[in-house]
């Protein structure tokens, strides 16, 4: 009896062993697989996320322009001359006032010591706006000095012209008719409009420079004869075009391109940059035209995509409204 117990103790504490080695077997496995886990993590390595702005492309129109400036002068202007010289004793009109053709201006009296004549009337040539008057009551004037000076033109549009000068190398931009936006210190955010009414057709030797005239519509009266104007003589317009802000485009190795955001396909969480080339056109104020390669709407990186390549993932941090970017 006593040798079948000490059998079954043995062969007790031999289970037990054997049950301890499994389990430190076990936990060795365990441990080795989550060392090769954490291996492999460390091994693998990050994405970079870039950081980005982003707009969208929009439809529209863009205008290229010539930029010019020149002075407001009255579009006609004429003087008016007494047919005798005289002392002038009266005058019928002001500066400002409209007066029509054949109106009195003044009357001058050509009497002498010991000669007495009718006092004579000098009238207005034409229809218009009186814009200066040097003659005053007491002159006397002889017929070659004018009494006053005239512009052409109704009191609502003054008859008003902007002369300015073009360049030789612009002049074969310049065609009759071609419209204009003007610009004036003295009405600051307004933009009146106009119209090539003239273009010498010589240039001025010394300066290399051909004058244009303006018509500019003159609502109001507010312009005014002596005012210094900036003017864009509209060019060229394309209207229906794709547009983007000028520095979202890239130029190397002879390509243009933009980047432009999608979703990740292979997970939705993330942004891919792709590379889209285009075709460009004009540029305009720091807006571009797209020619061919882009779609309105689409969304494209204008800031942060010099390092960027095709399919890298980016994060957009802000995203610009359409063209406010300049």
């Amino acid at each position: 009896m006593k040798v079948k117990h000490s059998i079954q103790r043995t062969l007790a504490a031999g289970a037990i062993l054997l049950c301890v080695l499994a389990v430190f077997s076990g936990c060795d496995q365990i441990k080795s697989l989550w060392n090769k886990d954490k291996d492999a993590a460390a091994a693998a390595p990050a994405v970079p996320v870039f950081a980005v702005n982003t707009t969208t492309a929009v439809r529209g129109q863009i205008s290229d322009y010539l930029p010019l400036s020149g002075d407001i002068v009255a579009g006609s202007t004429v003087d008016a001359y007494s047919d005798a010289a005289g002392k002038i004793t009266r005058l019928m009109v002001a500066v400002g006032d409209h007066i029509v053709k054949g109106a009195p201006i003044a009357e001058v009296d050509p009497s002498r010591p010991g000669m007495n004549y009718l006092p004579g009337i000098v009238r207005s040539p034409l229809t218009g706006t009186i814009v200066s008057l040097p003659a005053q009551v007491g002159m006397t004037i002889s017929q070659s000095v004018p009494l006053a000076r005239i512009s052409g033109g109704s009191a609502a549009a003054s008859g008003l012209e902007i002369r300015l000068y073009v360049a030789e190398r612009f002049i074969s931009k310049i065609a009759m008719s071609l419209p204009c936006e003007i610009t004036l210190d003295a009405w600051p955010g307004e933009v009146f409009r106009g119209s090539i009414s003239e273009i010498s057709p010589v240039l001025d030797p010394s300066s290399r420079t051909m004058e244009v005239r303006i018509n500019v519509d003159n609502p109001g009266s507010r312009l005014k004869a002596g005012m210094f104007a900036k003017v864009r003589v509209i060019t060229e317009q394309k209207a229906n075009i794709v547009k983007i802000p000028a520095p979202a485009m890239i130029q190397r190795f002879g390509e243009s391109y933009v980047f432009t955001v999608e979703t990740d396909p292979a997970d939705p969480a993330f942004l891919l940059a792709r590379r889209t080339v285009i075709t460009p056109g004009i540029l305009i104020d720091n807006v571009l035209e797209v020619q061919q390669g882009l779609v309105p709407d689409s969304e494209i990186i204008i800031r942060g995509q010099s390092l960027l390549e095709d399919g890298a993932r980016v994060n957009v941090i802000d995203r610009v409204p359409a063209l406010s970017v300049q």
